[in-house]
């Protein structure tokens, strides 16, 4: 397997949303990335605020782009934000580093891309990533 099927995207979405719904978290917008960090998928729920899309895609598309959860870009902005600010600059902004953005990768450790999600904390983001990503019985990275 080479790359997330538009099945196993929805399948990644939906089991997030029944995360969130489980713990009562607030409107979260998800999307899935490819490895080269093109969207397969996207879904916002009611109530989530405008941006989401973009915060989402931030957290998918840092993940990705630097082969790391957005939670491992967090600690490293925390010990070298100036390398963060240039990877976010060389990226046209596109760089969201908290937690939320989770790398997915196949059962042999081959990345197929990332998932970003958003809406409540940046830790309850990242559980719902992790679910999603399971449930397609598929393989969390989130560091």
């Amino acid at each position: 397997m080479t790359k997330i099927t538009l099945a196993q995207a929805r399948m990644i979405i939906a089991s997030a949303f029944e995360e969130a719904a489980r713990h009562h978290l607030k409107p979260l917008a998800i999307v899935v990335l490819d490895d080269g960090g093109h969207a397969t998928a996207f879904e916002r729920q009611d109530g989530a605020s405008a941006m989401r899309f973009k915060i989402a895609h931030g957290k998918a598309y840092g993940a990705v782009a630097m082969g790391l959860g957005s939670r491992a870009l967090f600690e490293r902005a925390q010990v070298q934000p100036y390398f963060i600010s240039a990877m976010n600059s060389l990226a046209d902004g596109a760089l969201v580093p908290v937690p939320g953005g989770v790398l997915v990768r196949d059962g042999d450790g081959n990345l197929l891309g990332a998932v970003g999600v958003t809406g409540d904390n940046s830790d309850n983001d990242e559980k719902c990533a992790i679910a999603g990503i399971e449930a397609a019985g598929l393989v969390a990275d989130p560091g």
